[in-house]
């Protein structure tokens, strides 16, 4: 009896159990970050997540990949969000409001400055995430912007700098506390995106590589 060659034998699927085992990680490891940062030891978000610390370093062999794989999770399911907005066909503003409040309860903001600070920016998992959600957003943006709804001198950048601003707990404040202010401030930026503009912006419309660009 001949045997597949390597090469196209299937890599055996995990397990069930398994799975769920990961999930529960990257969840509890994603509230730990949001509330404490980047440097919460291991052993409490497996003790958080339910399993033992074996189970979570064979998951995750380091902090870095735990990291990377919590922030590119979550910009999955922003993605998500945003491609769920595309496919409304009704209001094109509306559509745009309701991915900007669930990009927020994601956390985003709170979990992208971890990347620069804990390891490589340039991984392509989190580049290839990254790129998703830009190019998502710059459409759901366009769309708004070919109806007449959203003012046409702000960009995606703008976006993004007001939405992770927003939805940040201020300085001296508890994480969690300031979560309940965070629809209420983004609603009141999102109303000031509408067009008719009702004042002129000083400067341009804030490009995605004018926030990369180093300052001079």
């Amino acid at each position: 009896m001949q045997t597949a060659p390597p090469e196209q034998r299937k890599a055996p699927r995990p397990r069930a159990d398994a799975l769920r085992n990961r999930e529960r990680i990257v969840t509890a490891a994603r509230e730990m970050f949001v509330e404490h940062g980047a440097d919460v030891p291991l052993d409490e978000i497996a003790r958080r997540a339910g399993v033992g610390n074996a189970t979570l370093y064979r998951n995750f062999p380091d902090r870095d990949a735990l990291v990377r794989e919590v922030v590119c999770s979550v910009m999955d399911r922003t993605a998500r969000a945003a491609e769920t907005a595309l496919a409304e066909t009704g209001d094109a503003f509306g559509a745009l409001e309701r991915f900007v409040h669930v990009a927020a309860d994601e956390r985003i903001s709170a979990l992208c400055p971890m990347v620069s600070s804990t390891f490589d920016q340039h991984h392509p998992e989190l580049e290839a995430a990254r790129e998703r959600v830009e190019r998502l957003v710059a459409e759901v943006m366009d769309r708004a912007r070919a109806a007449g709804q959203l003012r046409p001198d702000v960009g995606v950048g703008d976006l993004m700098v007001a939405a992770a601003q927003l939805s940040r707990p201020p300085a001296g404040t508890e994480c969690l506390r300031g979560d309940r202010f965070v629809h209420r401030h983004l609603q009141l930026f999102l109303d000031g995106l509408r067009a008719p503009a009702r004042s002129a912006l000083p400067g341009t419309a804030v490009t995605l590589e004018d926030l990369r660009r180093p300052c001079e």
